[in-house]
């Protein structure tokens, strides 16, 4: 994660990022170019009312936006690739599996499962933007999620109602998962037709689609959240699979007990990460044993 000072240090790596030239920027956002070039000398700072169009344009967190869009800028960790902000060292990085075992109890208010036609708004753009692909979500099958697995579909928001992160977990049908594992399917093609009650299989499939978070705050919440629900399955014989191309996951997953199917070390190579793109399968009974 980069620290960050000053409000114009983040507009103008947010435009290298994404490549985008002022003018770019500025058509982005509906303002005139010189708006940007006074935002990026540091000669002004967005008005407050514009804050949240500002947000659901860029999805650079809310909070981030108001610890450095202001006179007196609070420093504040930033990292584009995983958007996700920090205050300091201490959080920059998750801890271990163990310490979410130990913290399974920790809740928040603000966090609830999704409301897709109030949600979908935030869960579309972030979702599209983050995969780099406008073809990714079906509505469909997000929709159908929430029905059928609310307990797993959750968004968590600040108190001023913004959006900080969501977790969109599929109850998949055998046959789609088998297809997932071998690569003969992948998450564009998905739908609501791949999806089943997972009450009535003997051994249901659980397929964790996209979670996602601000800070790792966030991150703390979505995670206890999830292995509260399989604390309370930890009778049932299921599985958990799940496929990302994240470096923030991979080790907290073979700490619980999910473990490497597939890696796609060509992908890795072309995004330039830490860990490669993997398949991964397996269920928390294990970790979760000793809370029973």
């Amino acid at each position: 994660m980069k620290r960050y000072y000053l409000f114009s240090e983040l507009l103008i790596d947010y435009r290298k990022y994404y490549k985008l030239s002022q003018l770019d920027f500025a058509n982005k956002l509906q303002v005139d170019l010189r708006t940007i070039q006074r935002w990026e000398k540091d000669l002004t700072l967005i008005s407050a009312d514009k804050e949240e169009d500002f947000v659901l344009e860029t999805l650079i967190p809310y909070q981030l936006v108001r610890n450095l869009n202001a006179k007196v800028p609070i420093p504040t960790f930033y990292d584009f690739k995983h958007r996700k902000y920090s205050l300091d060292e201490l959080t920059n990085s998750l801890p271990k599996a163990k310490w979410f075992k130990e913290h399974i109890n920790l809740k928040s208010k603000q966090l609830r499962p999704i409301d897709f036609d109030y949600d979908i708004k935030y869960l579309r753009k972030f979702i599209k933007k983050a995969k780099k692909d406008s073809h990714i979500l079906n509505e469909g099958l997000l929709k159908r999620a929430t029905v059928l697995l609310p307990e797993l579909n959750n968004i968590l928001t600040s108190e001023s109602g913004f959006y900080n992160g969501h977790s969109i977990i599929l109850p998949l049908k055998e046959s789609t998962y088998q297809k997932l594992k071998n690569r003969t399917l992948n998450n564009k093609d998905l739908n609501e037709s791949d999806l089943v009650d997972f009450r009535n299989l003997d051994k249901p499939i659980f397929y964790s689609y996209d979670v996602s978070a601000d800070c790792n705050f966030t991150y703390y919440y979505l995670v206890t959240a999830f292995l509260r629900f399989f604390r309370v399955h930890d009778k049932t014989d299921y599985l958990f699979c799940t496929y990302s191309d994240r470096d923030d996951g991979y080790e907290l997953n073979l700490q619980a007990g999910v473990n490497v199917v597939w890696e796609d070390k060509e992908l890795q190579k072309e995004l330039g990460s830490k860990y490669p793109p993997r398949f991964m399968e397996g269920n928390y009974r294990q970790f979760l044993a000793d809370l029973s």
